[in-house]
């Protein structure tokens, strides 16, 4: 199991297509409205036989990009921008919902050693920012911070690639079953520390990774880049403390712990008392979840899942304004 996510598969594949000498061209979803199948930052790669990798759509708009690109009807000159959907005709033409619509960017790969540079920062964890002038079609690469992802502005498009965002989860009871499944659907690399003999006996969820050493050995060890989330869910203290410990002192995006609010008192408490700064511990979020008056395992996940997606959104936001502000 990796942690490069599906942008390492696309990336990869368009390597070894240029390897081969294979025409290539790279399609970025650059913004969508209404409904979409697809969200802005989504890739495709795509050789000139309309063999592909990644999407864009449902379909029609992959095969209408093959006839473009096989008669030569894309573009005389890269980068250049596609919009679909612009009417309700072509919106039912291409299987787009009512009132979707998205615009895609269009590149000419060639350049193997940029996308080698690309595959290598997601194998080493580190995140690179890849910027398309749409000026000049001029490419660069810069370090990016956890909570760059995508953005586009009238000058140029920015895409964060690295390692996926990963959610590690202390204790394998009901609640982390439940939010493992959904924090799986949204694409993230979810592993599951418990190191009691009779709760991973009954883990059964596809696409975790159950691990069984200590919970402070396993921040230690999957709390290495900046895209992570730990959550500490056994309601045991020696437990859900030492994985806090070491979140709380981490890089750690989200921190979070299940608990009454007298219980999280106690626990901030006795995390000041082992040494954490009060500083640190303000980035815990205890009781984890939005007050959404959850009372079952899944409602809670549901709270917890929409806290992470909010945090994550609102620092998008952030980011995307004051890039569209300089």
């Amino acid at each position: 199991m990796t942690n490069y996510g599906s942008d390492h598969d696309v990336l990869q594949t368009a390597l070894d297509w240029l390897e081969q000498e294979q025409p290539v061209i790279l399609v970025t979803v650059l913004k969508t409205w209404g409904s979409s199948p697809r969200p802005p930052g989504s890739l495709m790669v795509m050789r000139k036989d309309g063999v592909h990798a990644g999407s864009v759509s449902g379909g029609c708009i992959e095969q209408d990009l093959a006839t473009r690109y096989r008669n030569d009807e894309l573009s005389g000159s890269f980068p250049t921008r596609i919009d679909y959907g612009v009417n309700r005709q072509e919106a039912a033409r291409f299987g787009l919902p009512c009132g979707g619509r998205l615009e895609l960017l269009i590149e000419k790969l060639d350049d193997s050693a940029a996308l080698q540079q690309l595959l290598e920062a997601m194998q080493q964890q580190t995140l690179l920012a890849r910027r398309v002038s749409l000026h000049s079609g001029e490419v660069t690469l810069s370090r990016a911070e956890p909570d760059h992802e995508f953005s586009y502005t009238a000058d140029a498009v920015t895409k964060v690639f690295g390692p996926r965002w990963q959610m590690l989860l202390i204790g394998a009871g009901d609640l982390s079953r439940y939010l493992a499944q959904l924090a799986l659907m949204l694409d993230y690399k979810v592993i599951v520390c418990d190191p009691r003999e009779e709760y991973p006996r009954a883990w059964n969820v596809p696409g975790t990774e159950l691990v069984t050493m200590m919970p402070d050995d396993a921040v230690l060890k999957y709390t290495g880049h900046d895209r992570c989330i730990v959550i500490a869910l056994t309601h045991d203290p020696k437990l859900d403390d030492l994985a806090l410990l070491d979140a709380l002192a981490s890089t750690a995006f989200y921190v979070g712990a299940i608990g009454s609010q007298r219980n999280c008192e106690a626990r901030r408490k006795r995390l000041l008392q082992m040494g954490l700064s009060k500083q640190q511990l303000q980035r815990l979020y205890a009781p984890v979840g939005l007050d959404i008056g959850s009372h079952t395992p899944p409602e809670i996940a549901v709270s917890i899942m929409a806290q992470v997606t909010s945090l994550r959104n609102s620092a998008q936001a952030s980011v995307r304004n004051t890039v569209t502000a300089a």
